[in-house]
């Protein structure tokens, strides 16, 4: 199987219509691109520090730090 690089993790603001949900951006995604969807109650408040937390923790999990890995790392 070749190595490709996966897409950036990213948090999309997204709305459920009563019938699906849509993004509120515009954003190219590939086929069938997996996602995570995160229900969030109707406070904005709430919404703000939810997304505030999130970005800290992927700023975290990829900082400078972190160890690159390089395709000959994978296993199968």
């Amino acid at each position: 199987m070749p190595y490709f690089d996966p897409m950036p993790l990213m948090s999309i603001p997204a709305h459920f219509d009563g019938t699906q949900v849509l993004l509120d951006e515009k954003v190219a995604l590939p086929l069938n691109a997996r996602l995570l969807v995160t229900v969030l109650d109707g406070s904005n408040e709430d919404r703000e520090e939810f997304l505030q937390l999130a970005a800290n923790s992927l700023a975290t999990a990829y900082s400078d730090e972190e160890v690159e890995y390089t395709a000959a790392d994978l296993k199968r």
